[in-house]
């Protein structure tokens, strides 16, 4: 199993960081099949092959993902991804 951990900055405000990560998680649902669900400031993450979390802290965007045996071989290119995704929500 691989593990993907992204961690960005921001300066957005805690509900304004999660607005942003709410379109995370909807990006990811639409690429990869993932379902995300809300539990406090933690958006819970499972699909086919892949489950993990993405955190809101004040001023910290973390994601975590644990991917099973089959898309391991793409961690990189996931791990790309959402650090574009992750990236372009926090600027936008």
């Amino acid at each position: 199993m691989a593990r993907i951990t992204v961690e960005r900055p921001h300066a957005l405000g805690k509900d304004k960081a999660r607005e942003k990560a709410e379109l995370l998680a909807e990006k990811l649902g639409d690429k990869y099949g993932i379902e995300h669900t809300w539990n406090g400031d933690t958006v819970s993450l499972e699909g086919k092959g892949a489950k993990g979390t993405v955190q809101v802290e004040d001023a910290l965007v973390r994601v975590n993902i644990e991917l099973n045996f089959f898309l391991s071989a793409m961690s990189s290119t996931i791990q790309s991804e959402i650090e574009k995704q992750l990236d372009k929500a926090l600027t936008a």
